[in-house]
C-alpha cells in the first residue's frame, strides 16, 4: 500500500528528505509545506503555517495523509507530536519526530547536559546560570582557561552559542545574555560550559525509542570563509563520509553515546520516535557530545540523503511500527559533497530577489541541486528568498572528485553576487 507523506518545512533539509522520499516505491502523494522552488520538481507545494497545527490536521486528514515527517526543531519543541497524540483518530499517524519531552534535547541545553550527566553520555563541564545568579556565572567564567563558552539554553535559531577568548567580553556578554535578552526568551537561562579543542563530525541516529539505526556521519562547515574565518552561518557545506571517523571511532561513539542516550531515553520514561542529531567534538581520540538536536541537520542531510540505499519510507515506517531492529541499513560507498550558496550580505544582511538561472541535470546522474532559500515570482522566475539560497551537491569515488563536480554544478549556476566556500572538503583530504 503507498503511502502519501507531508513534509512540514522548506529548507534545502526538507528538501533532501523529499527529494529522497520521492525515490521509494511506498511512495503515494507528496506534499511538502511550504516548500520552495526546488521542492517543486518531486512535491506538491502546500501553504500550511507551521505553528497551526489545527490547518496542518485538516489537511492530513482531507489528503489522507499517513506519514508526517517534522523537518525543523520548532514545531517538536511546541508540541506537535502531543497534539495529534491527543486524537484518538490520528492514532495510525507515522510521526517522524519525538513527543514535546523528547525534543527539549534540543528546546533546552540546561536540560540536555543534565541529561548526558545523569546518564553518564561523556560532555564538556558545564554549570547553568539565571539573572539571578550573574555574579555565580561571571565567577565561574573567571575559574575557567579561555576560550569562554556561552550558550543561550532556548532556540536561538542557531544563533545562540558565543566562543569568546577575553574574559571581559565574556562576562558582558553573560550579562547582555541574562539581563537584556540578546537572544530573547532563549538566553534567559545560559549555559557555559569548558572549551574543547579538536575537530567535529555529526552523527545521526533514527530511533523508535527501543532499536534503533546509525545514519551516515558527515562534516559541515559553519563559517561563512574559507578556512573556517568569519562569522558562523547555518551550514556553508557538508561531506560524507569523514575518513577521520574510522570504525575503531564509530564503536565509541555507539558504546559511549548513542546506546546511553537511547537507554537513557527510556529509563526517563520519554517516548522518542524520530531522528537525533549528536553533534560531537572528537579530542584525541575522544568522542564527547556538544549538543542534541531532535532532527537531522542542514546541510548535512544534503550529503547524508545521497548515501543512504535504503526505501526512507520503508525506513520511516519501521521506526514508527517499532520494527527497526529488524532493518539494516543500506549505504552506498561512494562520498558526498554538498557547496551551499548563499545571497550577498549572507549571514547578517543577505540580499533577496535576484534572478537564478539553473542548469539542466540528468535525472539519474550523480549530481543534485537542493533548494532552500528560493521561490517564484509572479513570472515563474526563480529567485532567492532567503541566506542560504540552495547547495550543489555530488557523488565521487573520493572527496576530490565529489567536489570537481559539485563546484562544477554550481560554476553553472547564474546569480547576480553569488557566494560560497572554495574549501569545503579540502581539510579532509590533507
Amino acid at each position: 500500500m503507498k503511502q502519501n507523506v507531508l513534509v512540514l518545512g522548506g529548507g534545502g533539509r526538507e528538501s533532501a528528505l523529499a527529494w529522497k522520499l520521492a525515490q521509494s516505491e511506498r511512495i503515494g502523494a507528496l506534499y511538502v509545506a511550504p516548500g520552495n522552488a526546488g521542492t517543486q520538481a518531486y512535491a506538491e507545494n502546500v501553504n500550511l503555517p507551521l505553528q497551526n497545527f489545527a490547518a496542518i490536521k485538516d489537511f492530513i486528514i482531507e489528503h489522507e495523509v499517513g506519514m508526517l515527517v517534522v523537518g525543523p526543531e520548532q514545531p517538536l519543541v511546541d508540541g506537535i507530536r502531543d497534539y495529534f497524540a491527543a486524537d484518538a483518530g490520528f492514532r495510525d499517524l507515522c510521526i517522524v519526530g519525538p513527543g514535546r519531552q523528547g525534543a527539549t534535547l534540543e528546546g533546552s541545553k540546561d536540560f540536555a547536559k543534565d541529561f548526558m550527566q545523569r546518564h553518564h553520555i561523556p560532555t564538556a563541564a558545564y554549570r547553568s546560570f539565571t539573572e539571578a545568579t550573574l555574579a555565580d556565572g561571571k565567577a565561574f567564567l573567571a575559574g575557567l582557561k579561555p576560550p569562554y563558552v556561552l550558550k543561550a539554553d532556548g532556540l536561538a535559531s542557531g544563533k545562540g552559542v558565543l566562543i569568546l577568548n577575553d574574559l571581559k567580553e565574556a562576562e558582558a556578554a553573560l550579562e547582555e545574555m541574562l539581563c537584556h535578552a540578546k537572544f530573547g526568551k532563549a538566553s534567559a537561562k545560559v549555559v557555559i560550559e569548558e572549551y574543547l579543542s579538536g575537530i567535529e563530525v555529526s552523527v545521526f541516529v533514527l530511533t523508535d525509542g527501543q532499536d534503533y539505526v546509525i545514519l551516515p556521519e558527515a562534516k559541515d562547515y559553519k563559517r561563512i570563509g574559507d578556512g573556517d574565518q568569519g562569522p558562523n552561518t547555518g551550514g556553508m557545506g557538508s561531506v560524507s563520509p569523514v575518513p577521520f571517523f574510522t570504525d575503531a571511532l564509530r564503536e565509541k561513539v555507539e558504546r559511549r553515546i548513542v546506546r546511553p542516550t537511547i537507554d537513557g531515553l527510556r529509563r526517563d520514561a520519554i517516548p522518542y520516535t524520530g531522528f537525533i542529531f549528536l553533534g560531537l567534538m572528537v579530542c584525541e581520540g575522544e568522542p564527547y557530545v556538544i549538543e542534541y538536536n531532535v532532527r537531522m541537520g542542514d546541510p548535512e542531510t544534503q550529503s547524508v540523503m545521497m548515501r543512504i540505499d535504503n526505501d526512507l519510507v520503508e525506513l520511516l515506517e519501521a521506526a514508527c511500527t517499532h520494527r527497526l531492529g529488524d532493518v539494516k541499513m543500506q549505504t552506498n560507498p561512494l562520498t558526498a559533497v554538498q557547496v551551499v550558496m548563499a545571497a550577498p550580505g549572507y549571514p547578517d544582511r543577505p540580499q533577496t530577489g535576484a534572478a537564478i538561472r539553473l542548469p539542466d541535470l540528468p535525472a539519474q546522474g550523480d549530481g543534485v541541486i537542493f533548494h532552500a532559500g528560493t521561490k517564484r515570482d509572479m513570472q515563474g522566475t526563480v529567485v532567492s528568498a532567503g541566506g542560504r539560497i540552495l547547495s550543489a551537491g555530488a557523488l565521487g569515488t573520493d572527496i576530490e572528485a565529489a567536489r570537481r563536480k559539485a563546484y562544477a554544478i554550481l560554476d553553472r549556476i547564474e546569480m547576480d553576487g553569488k557566494y560560497s566556500r572554495k574549501d569545503i572538503g579540502l581539510d579532509l583530504c590533507k
